[in-house]
This record gives C-alpha cells, sequence and structure tokens, in this order.
C-alpha cells in the first residue's frame, strides 16, 4: 500500500533554492562503478517477485502514480515520501549519502543540481536496465540534462519549455502590442509604464534561473563540463545580448521590484500590475491556484526573440526521477521511474497537472488540443509543445550549480540594488564560481 502522501509545498513549480554539495565530501565512500548491473529482464523479474521501495519526492503527481502502480502490482510497497522541496531534499539526502543510512531507491532531483550528484557517482547508470532504449522518447532539453559521461542517470518527470504568459486585459486596455522579440518587450515595458506609472511589464529583482535560461536562449553557453574539468565565462556572445537588453529595463526601472512567490508577487499577478511573465510551461497549475481572481485575463505567445523571426526557446525548471547507488532494490526501483515517466504513470501525472518530458504526449492531439480556461479557453500546449521542440541544444549547468545559484544574490543580485552593471556583477559570479570550483578540486579550463 502507499504509506505516506506528499503534502505541501509549490510542487509544481519545478524551482528552488540551491544547497551546496561539497565535491570532496561527496566523493568519500562513494560507488566504485555506478552502472546498474541488471538488465531489462532482471527489472521485470523484481516485478514479479515484488517487494518494497522508497521514493523521496515532492511532486504531487506522484501520489496517483504510486497508488497505480501499487494497484498494477500487488506485491510492490511503495513509500512515498516528502523529504523537503528541492534543497531541503539535497540536504537530507546529501546527509543519507554521507551516513550511508537511510538512502532512497528513487529520488527526485532538479535539471540543474543532477551534476553535483553525478560526479560523486551517487546514482546509478541506468542505461542497461533498459534506459538506453528510450532515446527519442523524450524532448531534448530534459533527455540532454540526465545524459553525463556516456551514462544516463535518472529520467524526464517533466519539462519547462519557456512561454510568454501575458495579461490580455491590461494590454488591450493601453493599447499596447504583445512583444515578439526581446526589443520590443522592452517597448512594451515602456509603453505600459507610461500609461500607468503602476504597471511593469514583469517583476525581477535578480533570479538565477531566468538569467541563466535567458542566456540559453541567446546563444550563450558561460558553462562547460568534461567530468570534472569545467568552464566558467560570462564574456560569451549570448551573454552580452542578455545584458545589454535586460539592463535597459534595470536602468529605465521598468522591472517590478517584488520578489517571486510571494503574496505580493500573487496580488501583481492578480491586479495587473504585473503584465507578463517569462517561465516554464509548467506555470498554468500555478496560475490557476494562486491567481483564482485573474482567471480569463491571461494568455500564453510563444518566447519572445533576441533575433526577429527565430523561434529558439530555453528551459527553466523540470525534475527527474533517479535511483541513488546506494538504494536497496535498483531493479524495482527502476521499474518504477519508467513507469512514472514513461509508462501509464505518465499520462497519469500529465492529466494532474505535469507538464509532459515525452514527445509522444507532447504531439497527442487530445493534449495539443485542450481548451485551457484559464486562459481564455486558448489551446495554450500548442505553444508550449512548440516551444518544446525549439529549445537550443547543448545546454550545460556546473556540476554545483546549486551552490552557484546560492551565491547569485551576493553578484549579479547587486545589480539590481546598486549602479553596479550587469557585466561586472557576471563578472562577479564568475570570479566566485570558479575560486569555488577550485577549492572543491575541480579542473579550470580557461
Amino acid at each position: 500500500m502507499l504509506t505516506k502522501q506528499l503534502t505541501g509545498g509549490r510542487a509544481i513549480r519545478g524551482v528552488a533554492l540551491a544547497c551546496a554539495l561539497s565535491l570532496g565530501l561527496l566523493a568519500c565512500g562513494g560507488s566504485d562503478d555506478n552502472a546498474a548491473p541488471g538488465t531489462p529482464e532482471d527489472v521485470e523479474a523484481a516485478l514479479a517477485e515484488g517487494g518494497k521501495i522508497t521514493v523521496w519526492a515532492w511532486e504531487p503527481t506522484l501520489e496517483q502514480v504510486a497508488a497505480d502502480f501499487e494497484d498494477e502490482h500487488p506485491g510492490v510497497e511503495v513509500d512515498l515520501v516528502n523529504a523537503g522541496t528541492g534543497n531541503e531534499q539535497y540536504t537530507a539526502l546529501q546527509n543519507a549519502m554521507g551516513a550511508d543510512s537511510g538512502v532512497p531507491d528513487v529520488a527526485q532531483i532538479e535539471y540543474f543540481a543532477l551534476g553535483q550528484f553525478t560526479i560523486a557517482d551517487r546514482l546509478l547508470d541506468l542505461s542497461g536496465l533498459g534506459a538506453s532504449e528510450l532515446s527519442g522518447t523524450f524532448t531534448s532539453g530534459p533527455w540532454d540534462a540526465v545524459r553525463a559521461g556516456g551514462g544516463i542517470h535518472g529520467l524526464p518527470m517533466d519539462s519547462g519549455p519557456m512561454a510568454l504568459f501575458y495579461n490580455q486585459d491590461v494590454f488591450e486596455e493601453h493599447g499596447v502590442e504583445v512583444p515578439t522579440t526581446w526589443e520590443e518587450y522592452v517597448e512594451a515595458a515602456r509603453a505600459l509604464r507610461a500609461a500607468d506609472p503602476g504597471t511593469y511589464i514583469t517583476s525581477d529583482t535578480g533570479e538565477s534561473g531566468l538569467t541563466t535560461s535567458l542566456i540559453w536562449q541567446a546563444g550563450g553557453q558561460p558553462y562547460t563540463v568534461d567530468g570534472t574539468e569545467v568552464g566558467i565565462d560570462f564574456t560569451d556572445g549570448g551573454t552580452r545580448t542578455y545584458a545589454e537588453l535586460w539592463q535597459q529595463l534595470i536602468d529605465e526601472e521598468l522591472l517590478a521590484p517584488i520578489n517571486g512567490w510571494t503574496d505580493e508577487w500573487y496580488q501583481g499577478l492578480g491586479d495587473g500590475t504585473i503584465a507578463t511573465l517569462v517561465t516554464g510551461a509548467w506555470m498554468p497549475a500555478n496560475f490557476v491556484s494562486g491567481v483564482p481572481n485573474a482567471s480569463g485575463s491571461w494568455r500564453v505567445a510563444p518566447m519572445p526573440q533576441w533575433e526577429e523571426g527565430g523561434q529558439d526557446t530555453a528551459e527553466n525548471g523540470g525534475s527527474s526521477l533517479t535511483v541513488p547507488s546506494q538504494g536497496r532494490n535498483h531493479e524495482l526501483a527502476y521499474a518504477f521511474v519508467e513507469y512514472a515517466n514513461t509508462g501509464p504513470g505518465a499520462a497519469t501525472r500529465v492529466a494532474n497537472g505535469a507538464f509532459p518530458a515525452t514527445n509522444s504526449e507532447l504531439r497527442s492531439e487530445e493534449f495539443l488540443n485542450t481548451e485551457i480556461e484559464y486562459f481564455g479557453g486558448q489551446q495554450a500546449n500548442l505553444v508550449f509543445a512548440e516551444s518544446a521542440a525549439n529549445v537550443v541544444p547543448d545546454w550545460s549547468y556546473l556540476p554545483f550549480q546549486a551552490y552557484a545559484n546560492s551565491i547569485f544574490n551576493d553578484t549579479v543580485g547587486q545589480s539590481y540594488v546598486s549602479d553596479t552593471p550587469l557585466t561586472e556583477s557576471l563578472a562577479a559570479w564568475q570570479e566566485a564560481s570558479r575560486n569555488y570550483a577550485e577549492d572543491q578540486g575541480f579542473t579550470l579550463t580557461d
């Protein structure tokens, strides 16, 4: 039976603050070989034999998935545990791994945080258990995120292809066109504030995920990773393109000084103070629950482009299900991971609000043609699916991205509260991240 249920948290959001995991600490006592020794036949045998697995995850759609999995396999018991959201769970997972005690059989890990666990061989390479046969099953962004060093260290749960959420009523009231390029976005920001000083194009007080996603879309590649060799360079063309444009929004005070995911932020989305939000496709469920009074006002459009006529997008948020190497029942754990992410569980999760990472779901007529009441009956999934197909490839996160994100406010965040240009604060983020890399034993490649 399902012994524990998920509670609390903004799970659909897919974004979390980060905890720092030391390379040296995690490498101590790590697995000598993190490739799963089993085969797909062993996975089937484990299902037939039954047993108990512990799953650490905060994503609420897994509750129904776990119950369905138990129903289909009566000899299997799933202990579903909410050990915290994002950084809270990573800290607990780090402690369990360090003590080699209480490590779960399955763990939810966001894409940006995978590297800190794979670099220390704490997650199984799932290739031999059947994951190697899943190429083409998932969209490129999430699939690239779970692969490193020739291995597959998790299966994508969801994805966060980005789009422009905009308050149609606000734009129509002030006679402003919905922007299709980032230059038009700046012009729209100016026009909205001129029409009503209390209206802002968006809110931003400095957020690492948004910053890296916009750099990603612009073609920037500030991070390069090859095992323990890393490059960190915030002077490339894509980063400069982002910094030059975003600096205009900061200098002209066109961004609402409201922190995301606060009561004030939800209020701003509801009363027209915040006119747009550029974020991942997991956001609709948060609109429904957090901004119910604005139902019918909001719509979805493609992400603004850096070049007119372009189609490039990026990801923001999303998680994988992984199998820690110190877990007990690797084959049964993988069976659950595959069921939840590619089997019947994937459809269940989408039906309950998750955004799919699987091509089959993204291409299904039922999914694409769904009319979303909150967005005035718009078939918004068409926009999200198109975005998922146009994610710029070959993006890399650092193996210690969690730590890098945790120092964002102390570096880049200064540009939002002082006269420090973004180019200088990005350089400070680069230097602090490089110093940490050297301290932790990584080799810098530039």
